[in-house]
């Protein structure tokens, strides 16, 4: 489906649910199968229950389908709260994860409050203040961690605790005392993985790793009851579906790591949530807005139920959410269908899941954390300039060392002082300057003066966003001076939008100079002014 082939816009409500069931009850079906292994996957590799991502996305499709300010996205728990979720859990509980699981339960309750405020107070926004190479460096961050840690589910092992890179170097010793049919598996899980996209097949990669999985653990005799070195090898879940909800424990709540949980959980969904939602509305084929602050409020709603009953954090998640919008889908009665489906599937087939080896959903993950953090991000990060990657390493290697939270705040440091050093003025740092000037022939002029840089450029945002459609547009830079890449990644998103909606929209200015060859690349407009 094109944007040329459709007329209209879709319904929404029950209307929508008439119009196109037929559509998203395919897509729902198909992104469904996409989501049991990764909800399972994701949930273990966080040390939670393995039913705990299925909660949150029952949740996800169920009840924030039907609160939330988008269309197409698909929520539920995602790889890039396993680390933060981990952490949690590990830290809380002081060894006891079962203590740690039900500590950081609460974490998410009291971050989904933090979510409700930021929707309600129409701040959704704000979560996007952090620079484009910080995100980036964020996510690949996650990737190495997810690699790491499930390297040694895949090998059949079990590392000794430790911080991160005592686990990295823990890997030769468990290469050499790896499990070889846990291995096999794995290994076949990465092969199926890497080959079967090339097929063009309609069955999710994830299914067939899944079943083949599945094959092998029964062909290997796997049991649970016979664990080996403490490692379960099938996914273990109560076998009624109601056994599997758990309640949070507030007793950590005045202590420094618990709130240290709190916010990296509000703060690492928001922004996936955001950056999510964002490129979705970019792949709508009807070209509709989501409203961001509306779904932030609704993914609060369910962070907030999730918590409460023993789920996973939530967000809105790229890579379902892609899929939906491969598979057909055309309102979000495919996220219902979705988190309708799974509730089906689990209250029903709980024998089935219970046949997984974890060895395959940690192939999954592994898989999953290498698109994160491959040598062609590293190489599309550099494409941007070498300062973006000097970000983008700083971000990597601090968070590695420290922690999610503080290593995003050391990479957006950085980019400030970067800011300064090519000569922003400390108070331009965080106020952007221009103006909008309207002709006589409904012409809107916006000169921008100064810098415009990631830390100031939300009020032109909220400036351009509330200018009428259908207008002719000119963006003149030439009377400023530092663009950065974030900001010039927002005047092209701002442009194509724009001007899908039937409106012409025109960047004026010749850059001084710009950090590399690359069209969004960060640009000097005129001379420092103060030399």
């Amino acid at each position: 489906m094109t944007q040329a082939s459709v007329s209209t816009l879709p319904k929404t409500g029950l209307a929508g649910l008439k119009e196109n069931w037929r559509y998203d009850l395919q897509s729902g079906f198909l992104v469904f199968l996409i989501g049991l292994p990764l909800c399972l996957g994701i949930s273990v590799a966080s040390g939670f229950p393995p039913s705990a991502g299925i909660i949150t996305a029952i949740i996800g499709g169920l009840l924030v389908s039907r609160l939330n300010g988008s269309f197409l996205t698909i929520n539920g728990p995602a790889a890039g709260l396993i680390v933060v979720v981990l952490s949690a859990v590990q830290t809380l509980g002081a060894g006891d994860a079962s203590a740690g699981y039900r500590y950081t339960l609460a974490a998410i309750v009291v971050a989904s409050l933090i979510q409700l405020l930021m929707g309600f107070f129409k701040l959704g926004q704000l979560s996007a203040f952090f620079p484009a190479s910080v995100v980036h460096g964020m996510l690949a961050a996650i990737g190495i961690i997810i690699m790491v840690t499930q390297s040694h589910v895949m090998l059949g092992t079990i590392p000794e605790a430790g911080n991160l890179f005592a686990i990295i170097a823990q890997i030769p010793h468990s290469l050499a005392t790896l499990h070889l049919d846990v291995a096999l598996i794995s290994f076949l899980a990465l092969l199926i993985l890497i080959i079967w996209p090339l097929m063009n097949s309609k069955i999710p990669a994830a299914i067939i790793v899944l079943l083949v999985g599945a094959l092998f653990a029964w062909h290997f005799d796997f049991d649970n009851s016979a664990v080996h070195n403490d490692l379960n090898y099938l996914v273990v879940l109560p076998d009624q579906f109601m056994a599997s909800f758990a309640f949070p424990d507030f007793s950590k709540i005045l202590s420094l790591d618990f709130w240290v949980a709190v916010l990296s959980i509000s703060l690492v969904g928001s922004i996936e949530s955001l950056l999510a939602i964002t490129a979705i509305d970019q792949l709508d084929p009807y070209q509709r807005t989501s409203d961001v602050d509306k779904d932030l409020t609704a993914i609060g709603i369910g962070n907030l139920i999730a918590g409460l009953l023993g789920g996973l954090p939530m967000i809105a998640e790229i890579v379902r959410s892609s899929a939906n919008i491969s598979y057909g889908a055309r309102s979000a009665w495919s996220n219902f269908f979705h988190g309708l489906l799974l509730l089906l599937f689990v209250v029903f087939f709980t024998d089935l899941i219970q046949r997984i080896p974890l060895a395959a959903l940690a192939a999954l993950l592994v898989f999953i954390g290498y698109r994160l953090a491959s040598p062609s991000t590293f190489s599309r990060v550099k494409d941007i300039g070498n300062e973006q990657l000097f970000i983008f390493v700083i971000t990597i290697v601090s968070t590695l060392a420290t922690n999610l939270l503080l290593g995003v705040v050391i990479g957006t440091l950085m980019k400030l002082l970067i800011s300064l050093a090519r000569g922003v003025w400390p108070s331009n740092l965080f106020k952007i300057y221009f103006t909008i000037q309207t002709d006589d022939t409904d012409t809107q002029l916006i000169k921008l003066s100064g810098s415009v840089l990631f830390s100031n450029v939300l009020p032109l945002k909220q400036a351009l966003n509330q200018l009428a459609s259908n207008q002719k547009l000119i963006i003149d830079l030439s009377n400023a001076y530092l663009i950065d890449h974030s900001a010039m990644s927002f005047l092209q998103q701002f442009q194509h939008h724009y001007e899908s909606k039937g409106g012409h929209c025109q960047i004026l200015g010749i850059a001084l100079t710009t950090f590399s060859d690359h069209a969004l690349a960060g640009r000097l407009m005129t001379a420092d002014d103060r030399k």
